[in-house]
Formats: structure tokens, C-alpha cells, sequence
């Protein structure tokens, strides 16, 4: 565990030195959180390309950490290491201003990112834990999706699947963006368990997106309290669900703090055979889709970076949407950074936002980027720096990458003829990041495109009208929305600047309410949250604003803010306070996977029942297939095998032949063969040497041909 604590460190240093090749200004705990990101995502990448040549192992993986701690020799210069030191000074000193003279801004600040770490580090401590020899999982959601997950680390770090194979589907090429997976198996191949490294890259990662969100939210609002309120509308998204909370009153007789200390495994924003489908960000997504806790936090450092120099014409929008002429604003860019240093406010921010920038601003750039040339270098190496991030997306997270340039497409026609040439910047940079990687993806792909795409409008709304399917699964939000973007007049609630920057994201909403683009409908979610982060700073806004009028409105806005939350507030407050656990593989199974990995070698083909939670996707070994539900979402054709599985199990005349057909070579019994198919106990016996037995649980050999 220790050596995959310090190659973290090493790639988050290494990822936060990148950040000042292209974000000036930027306070440190934003770049630490950009870094992390950024650090893990190439020590994926990386380490998948070295492993690809080498394979995975110790060497390889240290190898792979060099080449991505390479950054840090930009250090060697003392003029940048000053910088860099100078803004570490800052963030300290702010977090010791923030103890020794409590304000509401600073302490307040601090205390709300140490308490979403806290938060982060409950929830994602239940991913995956281990009881008395067995496994477990403390989110619903999370059931189906750990194993397939476990799958695909346990191919990497113990069945040396290069070139990847898909783990639970035996001859096809894996096409599944895995880089968040394959991180976790270096750290498992480095000899940290499989709990501790999905625990060390998630914790990373959720912390990291919390503060980008932060930073999200305060860059396009300039509200403290707006960016608090988007963090606490990503986190805690959902619907009215929480009406059902007053039906489990009633039905459990005990009151209402006694129910939520004893909440029911059931949630409160998806809820089966109801019309609740929207989830929560945390529950439903994040914590499940690993894939999406690495691509996410990269499109908000995407986003960031675009809304940094975003302009629609000859002139900017200021934040009242009046019109401040490029010229003003270039003088008062060049007089600001001609002023002579200053020392650090009393009130410096708690996480080092005004002393990082000041200094970042007066201080001569020693990290520039060879772009100078073109006009606005700033919003040019911003752009050149978001198009390099978001061309690491396709083998992170798909949907992801597609909703950035769906998006910035969008922005690019808004921005105008003047700002062609930075966002080229950006999409070359993108493409040639990304563009061999999805041919790579693409090059042999067994996937059915055309089980991806098709007409499906009201997304997942079923037998209920679209307009109240999205009411009760979003709430208040639309409507609060609409008034957001709707509420015009002297001083607009949203400046027009804003409003130009936003509306490229209802893409992301619409598009998925017409057009399905998963195999599986639920799945459109994946570029829908683009649509809820886009809009949440919105939202924020407008609670923000109403909070800072009278009393009245105060209390006003709280109440609506807890209607938009509470929902998904109560989902995550079940996961953190450990209410529920669900067991993926009993005590005889996880033993059983360590007699498979003992008596097989790495790339053996076993046959076993296709159920989601089989102990042999903690081996690394070679499935024939597996969960017929996880096959088809990822657009695979299935059928046939299912039926011939069932012909080798019931032990006929063919069945030795289908496993001569598959390459099998070995086959497991147990009860989960049993209750799923008729199982031929005395054909195995019979046929078959039995390499080991663990409970229920037997491992046969079958005869070389």
C-alpha cells in the first residue's frame, strides 16, 4: 500500500506542476486538485502503453511513474521552483490566517472542504469492504457494477491481458474505457489489495472534483456562496423522492429521526417499478461508474478553461451584460500587471485564491508555453491546454469526451469569427490526443454501433407525461432554472455573458431526451449530468442572490435549497453512515478465487454460470462469458453463446466439442451453476479431473483435445 501512496503523491506533484504551464492565477488547491486528476490519468495511459510492451510489473510501473513524474524537472530552474514555492508559502499561510483569525470567508471555506473530504472518505470507504472472509458493497447501485469492475482490474494486475481482452467476454477485443481500472490494478500489481487501491484512486479523485466544482462554480458566478450551493446541487442531486420518506414513517411506526438513523436499503431518487430514475450524482453515478469519476473532474477542468477567456464578439460582456469595450479591457490587463507587489490581505483566502493571485499576476511567467505568437496568448494556452485534457477522455470515459466536443462545438459557432483560431487550437489538440486512441478502441471492435443509436424521446420517462417524469425527478431545479435564464430586465439575474456560455449545454439535455445513445436508455444519463453541471452555477445563482436579500428570502432560499437536496442527501447519508452492506461474493467464493489463481495459469479460459458476482472475476482469469446485462449495455451480441454455455452445462454428446469451439480450459460447479441451469454433476465427475474444491465450490480440468 505504501508504494502506491507514494506514486499518488508523485503524479499529483507531478500533475500540479503541469497546471502552471497553462492556468495562471489559479489558486493552489484548485492546481492540486486539477493535478491529481491529471497526475492519474497519465499514469494510466502511460503505464497501459508501457504494460503493453513489457507487461505489468514492478519495473513497468515504475517506469511508467518516472516518465509521468517527468514534469517535476521543470523544477530544476530556481526561478520556478521560487514560484512554485511561493504559492505553497501562500496556501499555508492562508490556512493558518483562517485558524488564528476565523472569518466567515476563510474558516468558513476551509471547514466546508474539509467537511466534503470527510463526507468523500465514508462514502467511498464503501465501495468495497471485506467481513468475515467475504465481500461487500455498501451502495445498491454499486452491486451489479463492483464485480465487472473487479474483472477488469484482476485481467490487468493477474491475468496479464495485453492486449486487453474483454475480461467477462473470451475473444473479443475489450473496448470499455478501463484507464480508471487500470490505475487501480498497478496499484494492486504493486501489492496493495484490491480494496485499498479502489479506495486510494477514488478518494483522490472525489476530493479532486468536490474542489473543481468549487472552482467551477466560483468562476463562472464570482459568489462564494453560489460555488458552495453548485457543489451541494451536484452532490446532493435528486428529485421529490424524499416523499416516500413520510410512507416509511407510517409503514415502520417509528418517527422520523428514528427511520433516518435506520434508513430502509431502498433510495430515495431511484426507486423501482417508480417513475424515480434520475439518481443521485454520488449513488448512481460516481460511486458505480468508475470511468465517470475520472472523466468528469477532466471536463470541468475543460470547462474552467474555456469560460477563462470566453468571449462572443469584438467585445466582452461584463458581469451586469453590459458592453466593456476589448480595448479597456486590455489596457486595465496591462496596468494591473504593472503594478509593483503587494503584501498578501489579512483576509487572504483560506485555500490560497488571492494570494496565488496576486502573485501569479505580478510575477514573471516562467512556465510560458511557445504559442506566444497568436494574439490573446492567455485564452491560446488556456485553449491549447484544454484541448491536450480533453484528448485524454476517449479511453477514460467515451460519453464524456463526446459531450466536450458536442459542447464546444456549440461555443465555437457563439464565439464568433475572432476566436476561430484558438478554438482550432483547442480541437487540433483534442484530435490529436484523442483520435489514436479511439482508433485504437475502434480497430477490431466486435460492438453493434447500431445497438448504440436511436429514437427514444422522454429519455427513461415510461408510461408517465415528460413533463412530469422531470419534475418529479428534478424537483424544483427546471423551473428554478427557467426563471435563472428567464429573469431579464435592468440587472439580470444572469449576465448575458453567462447566459451566451451556458446554453451550448442544453445540448446535453436535449439531445439525450430525443435520441437514445446506450443500448440501455438509463444510460443517457451519462451525458445528461453534463446538462445538470452546466445548469447548477445557474441555479446556484439565483439561490445566492435570494439569499442575500432580506430575511424572508433567506429562509425562502434555504427551503428551496433543501428541496432540491434532500433527496440525494438522504441516499448519501445512508452510504456514509454505513446503514447498509451488500454481500457480492460469500466467504467460500473469495477462497475459491485464490485456489483458481494457485492452481491455473494467468491466461487460462474457464466456463462459468453467467451471473454478475461469480468469484472468479476476483482471479484475473479469462471468462467465456459473463453477465448477459453488463454484454449488452456494452452493445455485444450474446445469444448464441448463452445458449451453447447451457449445452456444455447439461454434458451431451456436444458439449465437449462447444468447449474445444471456446478454447475452455477448465470449468467450475457450484450453486450458482445449479440455480441457474441444468448442471450435469456426473458428466464432470465423469469426464473431468477435479483440480481443487472450496465449499460449494469445484474446479475441473477439462481433457486436452
Amino acid at each position: 500500500m505504501i508504494v502506491s501512496i507514494l506514486l499518488t503523491l508523485l503524479v499529483v506533484a507531478s500533475g500540479t506542476v503541469i497546471t502552471y504551464l497553462y492556468d495562471e492565477g489559479s489558486p493552489l488547491a484548485a492546481r492540486l486538485c486539477a493535478g491529481a486528476c491529471l497526475g492519474l490519468t497519465a499514469l494510466g495511459l502511460v503505464g497501459f502503453g508501457v504494460a503493453s510492451l513489457v507487461g505489468l510489473t514492478p519495473l513497468s510501473i515504475c517506469f511508467s511513474g518516472a516518465i509521468v513524474g517527468l514534469p517535476l524537472l521543470l523544477l530544476r530552474k530556481p526561478e520556478r521552483l521560487r514560484i512554485v514555492s511561493d504559492d505553497v508559502r501562500n496556501g499555508l499561510r492562508s490556512l493558518r490566517a483562517a485558524v488564528e483569525r476565523p472569518s466567515v470567508r476563510n474558516t468558513g471555506t476551509v471547514l466546508c472542504f474539509l467537511g466534503f473530504t470527510i463526507l468523500m472518505w465514508l462514502v467511498f470507504d464503501r465501495v468495497m469492504f471485506e467481513k468475515a472472509g467475504a465481500i461487500y458493497t455498501g451502495e445498491p447501485n454499486n452491486f451489479g457494477d463492483l464485480p465487472f469492475h473487479l474483472s477488469v482490474i484482476t485481467s490487468f494486475a493477474k491475468g496479464e491481458n495485453f492486449p486487453p481482452e474483454d475480461p467477462t467476454y473470451s475473444g473479443v477485443r475489450f473496448t470499455y474505457p478501463f484507464v480508471v481500472d487500470f490505475v487501480a490494478a498497478m496499484f494492486v500489481r504493486a501489492g496493495t489489495s484490491l480494496a485499498s487501491a479502489l479506495f486510494i484512486e477514488n478518494i483522490v479523485l472525489a476530493v479532486s472534483t468536490v474542489g473543481l466544482l468549487w472552482r467551477f462554480g466560483l468562476a463562472l458566478t464570482r459568489d462564494r456562496l453560489a460555488a458552495l450551493f453548485t457543489v451541494l446541487l451536484v452532490i446532493f442531486s435528486g428529485g421529490l423522492g424524499f416523499w416516500k420518506l413520510k410512507q416509511d414513517v407510517e409503514s415502520s411506526g417509528r418517527g422520523i429521526f428514528e427511520l433516518i438513523s435506520h434508513l430502509p436499503k431502498t433510495e430515495y431518487t431511484i426507486i423501482p417499478n417508480t417513475v424515480f430514475r434520475w439518481g443521485n450524482s454520488i449513488s448512481a453515478l460516481l460511486l458505480p461508474q468508475r470511468s465517470l469519476l475520472m472523466g468528469l473532474p477532466l471536463a470541468l477542468i475543460v470547462f474552467t478553461l474555456w469560460w477563462k477567456g470566453w468571449r462572443t464578439s469584438d467585445v466582452e460582456l461584463n458581469d451586469t451584460g453590459e458592453v466593456e469595450k476589448e480595448s479597456n479591457r486590455r489596457s486595465e490587463t496591462k496596468a494591473k500587471k504593472g503594478q509593483k507587489n503587494r503584501k498578501v490581505p489579512k483576509d487572504a483566502d483560506a485555500i490560497g485564491e488571492r494570494s496565488s493571485h496576486h502573485s501569479a499576476s505580478l510575477r514573471p511567467d516562467l512556465f510560458r508555453l511557445p504559442i506566444a505568437a497568436l494574439k490573446d496568448y492567455e485564452f491560446s494556452r488556456s485553449m491549447l491546454a484544454a484541448g491536450l485534457i480533453a484528448g485524454l477522455l476517449p479511453l477514460v470515459h467515451a460519453h464524456t469526451f463526446v459531450s466536450v466536443i458536442v459542447v464546444g462545438l456549440c461555443l465555437a459557432a457563439i464565439g464568433g469569427v475572432r476566436n476561430w483560431p484558438n478554438w482550432f487550437l483547442f480541437f487540433l489538440a483534442a484530435t490529436a490526443v484523442g483520435a489514436p486512441q479511439m482508433l485504437w478502441a475502434a480497430t477490431g471492435s466486435a460492438v453493434q454501433t447500431s445497438k448504440f443509436f436511436g429514437w427514444e424521446f422522454g429519455w427513461d420517462h415510461g408510461n408517465e407525461p415528460v413533463y412530469w417524469f422531470w419534475l418529479q425527478n428534478t424537483g424544483l431545479f427546471i423551473p428554478l432554472l427557467v426563471l435563472a435564464l428567464g429573469w431579464r430586465g435592468k440587472r439580470p439575474i444572469i449576465p448575458k455573458r453567462l447566459l451566451l456560455f451556458y446554453l451550448p449545454f442544453t445540448i446535453c439535455f436535449i439531445v439525450p431526451n430525443v435520441f437514445k445513445l446506450a443500448p440501455w436508455i438509463w444510460d443517457n444519463i451519462k451525458v445528461l449530468i453534463y446538462w445538470w453541471i452546466g445548469s447548477a452555477p445557474i441555479v446556484a445563482l439565483l439561490l445566492a442572490k435570494l439569499w442575500k436579500q432580506s430575511p424572508a428570502w433567506k429562509i425562502i432560499s434555504a427551503l428551496l435549497l433543501a428541496v432540491l437536496i434532500f433527496s440525494g442527501a438522504l441516499d448519501v447519508y445512508r452510504i456514509a453512515s454505513s446503514q447498509a452492506e451488500f454481500q457480492e461474493f460469500d466467504r467460500n467464493g473469495v477462497a475459491f478465487s485464490k485456489l483458481v489463481e494457485e492452481r491455473t495459469s494467468p491466461k487460462s479460459l474457464i466456463l462459468h454460470a453467467t451471473t454478475h458476482n461469480h468469484p472468479l472475476f476476483l482471479t484475473g482469469r479469462r471468462s467465456v462469458m459473463g453477465y448477459p446485462g453488463h454484454i449488452w449495455t456494452h452493445g455485444l451480441e450474446f445469444t448464441q453463446r448463452a445458449t451453447e454455455i447451457r449445452m456444455m452445462y447439461a454434458g451431451g454428446s456436444n458439449a465437449l466439442p462447444l468447449m474445444k469451439k471456446y478454447g475452455v480450459d477448465y470449468v467450475v460447479v457450484s450453486g450458482i451453476e445449479s440455480s441457474e441451469m441444468s448442471v450435469n454433476n456426473l458428466f464432470f465427475e465423469e469426464s473431468m479431473t477435479k483440480v481443487g474444491e472450496v465449499g460449494e465450490y469445484r474446479l475441473y480440468k477439462v481433457p486436452s483435445p
